[in-house]
């Protein structure tokens, strides 16, 4: 893999004196090197948004909606190679990862078919000979910055909603997984995007955030990562009076009703809490089981997670792979050495696998402390804390108790508890005996701490747009 800075249509090493590693998180070995951008790079990459911007903005719908279809289309048609790509660098066996190139294809495409769909509105006038239209405009060139816990999707989302509303965009993806990102530049050049619209930077994150977030050609910032690091952003984008859409943190409550199958709900909670190791902002992690089924549920849902085959991501019987750096395995060990400390029960895993790579255990912990720090801070990882509830009010207070409200579930087979958790819990998205928090034609994003805006959908799209009203009068 060539890695390199994507500016005005070029590939190109960038120009700082640091030195960015690309680390294989199975085996920690180095799977590339190259020069981070520089200040001037990342001046270069916003000018040339500011300038394609220009004519972008005038492009047809038509012509930017054909080539979002024709990119969504090259990602399918390299599929293998993007999916590989994910495994190396994130460490996300390879059928997941293989999904994850279809969500990121399909939002292209979906993106392709919304930006057609972008109406105003005409508003009756009070009188004779004059008209009063509601305008959707593209709200200009945007700054983006995505993790590297969805490498494919994340970069993606943003990208196909800035398009198809008719901004340029310049992202910084995460330097940990910065070749899938450049695998997708390449798709977007030879879909036919002109030189500009789409701009990738790779460097020092907090220099890189500074110039952007200030930079007066920039007239929005989008986000997704850690909460505290996106306040920041937020911070310094309002100095500007940039718009920011800020999808943060999580720490995702599932209620699980005594009426419930208990085989069913248990498969689906042991498959969704580690997938990708924990390391999804969605990940169901605080898991409150009815007292009348809870020590049924807990024991299966512990043997479920010690059969859980972790192993190297290109093996075919893999079910989990490693944690993504060893900042990621450090933070994992101090919230299961913070339980083991407090008496806490640790039914399964909690501890790392083998010294060569970031292999961590599916984990347990049953009957958490409220003060624990894996019931306080989100595990981001292959963490499940299981607690008992006598009464839905109790379940749905400790579902509403952090100050977090990414992504809730819940379980029952009765309506009246079903609508109550559906009204109740306060959370961007919550699914009712379901696991699927997002897609790409569904708005996504957090309450409280969990974010600002929306991902995802037709509200998604208009993110990247602004109003403008426009009364005129007969002359």
């Amino acid at each position: 893999m060539d890695y390199s800075q994507f500016i005005a249509g070029e590939f190109r090493q960038g120009t700082s004196r640091s030195r960015i590693s690309v680390i294989n998180p199975a085996n920690g070995m180095p799977l590339g090197d190259f020069a981070g951008a520089s200040a001037a790079d990342v001046e270069d990459a916003v000018r040339a948004a500011e300038g394609a911007f220009r004519s972008w903005r005038k492009t047809s719908v038509a012509e930017r909606a054909a080539m979002l279809r024709r990119a969504g289309g090259l990602m399918r048609e390299r599929s293998v190679v993007l999916a590989r790509q994910i495994s190396l660098e994130l460490g996300k066996p390879l059928a997941e990862a293989h999904k994850e190139v279809g969500t990121a294809a399909e939002m292209f495409e979906w993106a392709s078919e919304e930006a057609r769909r972008l109406y105003g509105r005409t508003i009756p006038a009070r009188a004779e000979g004059v008209t009063q239209t509601v305008v959707w405009e593209p709200i200009g060139p945007v700054a983006a910055f995505a993790g590297w816990n969805a490498p494919a999707i994340t970069p993606a989302r943003k990208i196909s909603g800035a398009l198809a509303a008719g901004c340029t965009i310049v992202i910084k993806p995460s330097e940990e997984t910065a070749g899938v990102a450049l695998l997708m530049a390449r798709i977007l050049q030879d879909a036919g995007f002109p030189e500009g619209v789409v701009n990738m930077v790779f460097g020092d994150p907090a220099e890189i955030a500074d110039m952007l977030c200030a930079a007066p050609q920039i007239t929005m910032v989008t986000f997704t990562g850690a909460t505290s690091i996106g306040k920041s952003i937020g911070s310094k984008a309002a100095l500007t009076m940039k718009r920011a859409l800020l999808e943060l943190g999580g720490h995702a409550p599932v209620v699980v009703c005594e009426d419930v199958d208990i085989d069913r709900v248990v498969k689906g909670a042991v498959a969704a809490k580690y997938r990708n190791a924990g390391q999804v902002c969605t990940s169901p992690t605080r898991f409150l089981v009815h007292r009348a089924v809870y020590r049924e549920f807990s024991e299966r849902f512990v043997r479920t997670a010690e059969a859980l085959r972790v192993g190297e991501p290109f093996d075919e019987a893999t079910q989990m792979g490693p944690l993504k750096n060893a900042r990621r395995l450090d933070a994992i060990e101090r919230i299961v050495r913070d339980a083991k400390d407090r008496g806490l029960d640790v039914a399964t895993g909690g501890e790392r696998i083998g010294a060569r790579g970031y292999f961590f255990k599916p984990t347990v912990i049953l009957q958490p402390s409220l003060d624990c720090d894996a019931a306080m801070i989100e595990p981001f990882g292959p963490i499940a804390l299981i607690s008992a509830f006598d009464t839905l009010d109790d379940a749905i207070e400790e579902a509403n108790r952090l100050p977090f409200g990414l992504a809730a579930y819940g379980f029952t087979q009765h309506m009246g508890n079903a609508y109550r958790l559906a009204n109740e819990i306060e959370s961007g998205v919550v699914c009712i005996n379901d696991w699927q928090a997002s897609l790409p034609e569904t708005p996504f994003g957090g309450h409280k701490d969990s974010g600002l805006g929306l991902e995802g959908g037709t509200e998604g799209v208009r993110e990247f747009l602004r109003v403008k009203c426009v009364r005129q009068a007969v002359s």
